[in-house]
Formats: C-alpha cells, sequence, structure tokens
C-alpha cells in the first residue's frame, strides 16, 4: 500500500479515536470524502481491507491504525 494511504488511514484513525474514544469503529469508506473522488485509491484500500486482510465491514479504529503502523 502507497505511503500516502497508509497516512490517511493513521490520521483519519486518530481523528475518529480522539473524538468518539478507543471503541469507535469504521469501514474502510471512512478514508474517502466522497468513495467516488478517487477510485483507484478507493480500490487500492478496499483490496488490503477485504481480500488482503479479510476484515469486516467494521473494524475498531485502534485495530486498523495499529495494523498501518507494524505494516500488515
Amino acid at each position: 500500500m502507497r505511503q500516502s494511504l497508509r497516512d490517511k488511514i493513521i490520521a483519519v484513525c486518530d481523528k475518529k479515536i480522539a473524538q468518539k474514544g478507543p471503541e469507535v469503529g469504521l469501514s474502510f469508506y471512512a478514508f474517502f470524502a466522497n468513495r467516488n473522488d478517487d477510485p483507484d485509491t478507493l480500490m487500492e484500500a478496499a483490496t488490503w481491507w477485504i481480500k488482503a486482510l479479510e476484515l469486516d465491514h467494521f473494524e475498531k479504529a485502534t485495530k486498523i491504525r495499529d495494523m498501518v503502523l507494524t505494516g500488515k
């Protein structure tokens, strides 16, 4: 996954955790203002989330952030 997407995921997770606490869940759509505004990056995030990691639609932001930070 490209570094710009990793940085965006971490920033969004940090923001959501700060706003709503460590139990907040999100989907990969949370990383996009409009799910159609950047289809290539959206597909990259979806492939990572759905195919590579086989995650549920909603996951805890802390889990996602930690996965990105550890390079999973």
